[in-house]
């Protein structure tokens, strides 16, 4: 479904990503893992058209991206949950999550897929009316997951969508994850939490200084005692 090929970002004189590459079948979740500063959500950026690659190609099922504008971008499928949430605080949930499907036109298909967000989050449906910057961290991480799922994305980008939360919520992020994909949209997931993330993804990478080192499938890197060492504590 994505295949990211070889992709030189800079941010002015710093060469953010060097040559990278990776690919994520449809159907499934790949997970990029990495220290902060690797260049994780440098490289969500580029996929979702926010950082211009000056090297390399991003397809998106067979279409090279790499020059379309963000906008555009939701429009073929993809959607972004940012790093920190990134909630419009001023606005309610229920605009919030409007705003998820502001490119859209069928009216009938907004308000099932709005029912079909309260159903799986029934606290956004208690808080709808609620502005969104007085949510707990988590009730924002659900609200930023919600308006992501109103485009109707065929990819959903995630980053770091454990950050700042309790382990129990945690817990519950990565079993509606998991429970996003089995309903199928396909999942590039950006996760500190090497150890959850690996035990949900099929597929993953491991980025260092912009560039990719590690690849495989989730469960060997797990066993990788290389990745063991630098990012699951062992």
């Amino acid at each position: 479904m994505l295949e990211v090929k070889g992709i030189d970002v800079y941010y002015g004189a710093i060469h953010a990503l060097k040559g990278l590459s990776l690919e994520v079948e449809e159907g499934s979740i790949v997970t990029l893992i990495g220290a902060n500063g690797a260049g994780k959500t440098t490289t969500l950026k580029s996929i979702s058209g926010l950082l211009r690659p000056r090297n390399g190609a991003i397809m998106f099922k067979g279409s090279d991206i790499s020059k379309v504008p963000p906008e555009k971008i939701v429009g073929l499928g993809i959607s972004q949950v940012p790093e920190g949430r990134r909630v419009f605080a001023t606005m309610t949930v229920l605009e919030n999550l409007e705003m998820g499907a502001y490119l859209r036109k069928d009216k009938k298909g907004i308000e099932s897929d709005l029912e079909n967000v309260f159903t799986r989050f029934p606290r956004l449906k208690e808080r709808r009316k609620q502005t969104a910057g007085t949510l707990s961290g988590g009730e924002q991480q659900m609200l930023a997951i919600g308006r992501a799922l109103m485009a109707r994305p065929e990819l959903m980008l995630m980053d770091e969508p454990s950050m700042g939360l309790a382990p129990l919520l945690v817990k519950e992020i990565f079993e509606i994850i998991k429970d996003i994909n089995a309903r199928g949209t396909t999942i590039l997931l950006v996760e500190q939490n090497a150890n959850m993330a690996l035990s949900i993804a099929n597929r993953a990478y491991v980025i260092e200084t912009g560039e990719i080192v590690l690849e495989g499938t989730a469960e060997q890197l797990i066993n990788s005692e290389e990745v063991k060492k630098a990012y699951l504590g062992g």
